[in-house]
C-alpha cells in the first residue's frame, strides 16, 4: 500500500520513467505470450517453441536492467535523515523499491495480457479484434496457469534484481564512494569479446548448426551465434568502465585547461556507473549493425517479422533508456559540485563545454568500437 501511495504522489518525471518501465514489461510479456501462442498452435514443434521462449531472455534482461536503473534513481527510495525513526531504514527502503518495481512491472504484464487476448479475438468490441488469431493460436483455449506464470516472470525478476542492487551494505559500492582508481575489468572484457567473436566465427563457418527460431520470421540464426553475441555483450559491459576511465585520464594529459580537467575528472569519477550501460548499448548497436549488414541484400521483408522487430526495439530502447537514466543519476549526484562552481563564478558556457567535451570523447571512442565489433561479428557470417 505504501508503494502505491508513493507511486501516486511521485514527481511527473519519476512517473514517466515508471510508465516506461511498465511499457517495457508489457512488451516483454507480450513476446512471452506469443511464444506460448506458437506452442499452442504448433504442438509438434516443441523444440522450436522452447527456443523462441529462450530468445525472449534478451529483451527480458534489457527490461530488467532498465527497471533496476529506474529504481536506483527513484527519490522516494533513497535514504534520508529521519526516515529510520519511523521504521524506514535502509532495509525497508530496499523492500519498498522492490515492491514499487514489482507493481510497475505487474501493470505492464496486465496490459500485455489484455493485448494478447484482444489480438487473439477473446476480447471483442475494439478495433483489430482477432487480427493475429492465426499467429496466437486463437482457436485453442488459453492455459491460465501458463499465462500467469509467464506474466509473473518480469515482475518477479525485476523486483529481485532491484532488491539485490539496492540492498544495504556494510561498505558502500564502488560507484557510490567516487572511486577514481582504474577499473580492473578491461582484460576480462577484452578476453570475453575475443571469445564471443571466436564463437560466432566458428558457428558461421560450421554452417550446420541448429537454427534458433526467433519471434517472427527470422529463423536462420544458429544458436552458437547468439551465444557468441551474448559473450561479446558481457565483455563490452565489463570493459566499458575501464574505457570511460581511460577517456577521462586521456583528457587530463599534456597540461590540461579547466575544461579538459573538469571533463576528465567527471569521466574518471563516473566511469563505473556510466561505463557498464554504455558498453551494453555498444553491444546492442553492434549486433543490430551486423544483422542489418547480413540482411541488407535480402529480398522483401521476409527476413524480419513483426515480433522480431518488437524484440529488437525493446532491447535497443531499454538499453538506451538505461544509459540515459545512469547519466541522469550522475548529473543529480554532481548537482552540489555544479552549484558550488556556479557560486564561485564559473561561466555557464564553461560547464556546457565540459559536457560537450565528455560526450564527444565518448562518441569518438565507442562509435568506432561499435563499428569494429559489428564488422568482425558479421564477417564470418557473410556469403
Amino acid at each position: 500500500m505504501l508503494a502505491l501511495r508513493l507511486t501516486r504522489g511521485a514527481h511527473p518525471l519519476v512517473l514517466a520513467r515508471r510508465l516506461l518501465v511498465a511499457a517495457a514489461s508489457a512488451g516483454v510479456g507480450f513476446l512471452l505470450l506469443c511464444a506460448l501462442g506458437h506452442a499452442l498452435g504448433h504442438p509438434e514443434q516443441a523444440s522450436a517453441s522452447a527456443l523462441r521462449l529462450l530468445w525472449c531472455v534478451l529483451p527480458l534482461a534489457a527490461a530488467v536492467q532498465f527497471a533496476v536503473a529506474v529504481a536506483r534513481t527513484d527519490p522516494s527510495t533513497r535514504p534520508r535523515p529521519g526516515l529510520s525513526a519511523i521504521g524506514l531504514g535502509p532495509a525497508r527502503l530496499t523492500l519498498l523499491a522492490a515492491a514499487s518495481t514489482a507493481v510497475t512491472c505487474a501493470l505492464g504484464s496486465a496490459v500485455a495480457l489484455l493485448l494478447y487476448l484482444h489480438l487473439r479475438g477473446d476480447l471483442t468490441g475494439l478495433p483489430f479484434d482477432g487480427a493475429a488469431a492465426g499467429l496466437l493460436a486463437g482457436d485453442q483455449p488459453v492455459p491460465l496457469a501458463a499465462v500467469l506464470t509467464l506474466l509473473a516472470v518480469v515482475p518477479v525478476t525485476a523486483a529481485t534484481a532491484a532488491a539485490l542492487a539496492l540492498r544495504p551494505r556494510t561498505a558502500p559500492p564502488a560507484e557510490d564512494v567516487k572511486d577514481e582508481t582504474m577499473p580492473s575489468g578491461l582484460p576480462w572484457g577484452v578476453a570475453l569479446v575475443a571469445i564471443g567473436l571466436a564463437v560466432e566465427t566458428y558457428a558461421g563457418r560450421g554452417g550446420g548448426g541448429d537454427g534458433l527460431p526467433l519471434p517472427g520470421r527470422f529463423d536462420g540464426s544458429p544458436a552458437a551465434v547468439l551465444a557468441g553475441w551474448v559473450l561479446t555483450a558481457i565483455g563490452l559491459a565489463t570493459a566499458g568502465p575501464a574505457l570511460v576511465h581511460g577517456c577521462g585520464r586521456l583528457l587530463q594529459t599534456a597540461r590540461p585547461g579547466a575544461v579538459r580537467l573538469l571533463a576528465g575528472r567527471v569521466l574518471m569519477t563516473e566511469s563505473r556507473r556510466v561505463g557498464r550501460p554504455l558498453g551494453v548499448v555498444c553491444a546492442v548497436l553492434s549486433g543490430l549493425l551486423a544483422t542489418a549488414s547480413l540482411y541488407e541484400s535480402d529480398t522483401g521483408s521476409d527476413a524480419f517479422g513483426p515480433l522480431t522487430g518488437l524484440g529488437a526495439t525493446l532491447i535497443l530502447a531499454c538499453t538506451g533508456a538505461t544509459l540515459l537514466t545512469a547519466a541522469l543519476e550522475s548529473r543529480q549526484d554532481r548537482a552540489p559540485v555544479t552549484e558550488a562552481l556556479v557560486r564561485v563564478g564559473a561561466p555557464p558556457a564553461t560547464l556546457r563545454a565540459v559536457a560537450l567535451l565528455r560526450a564527444g570523447v565518448l562518441l569518438a571512442v565507442f562509435l568506432p568500437l561499435t563499428w569494429a565489433v559489428a564488422e568482425l561479428a558479421a564477417l564470418p557470417l557473410r556469403g
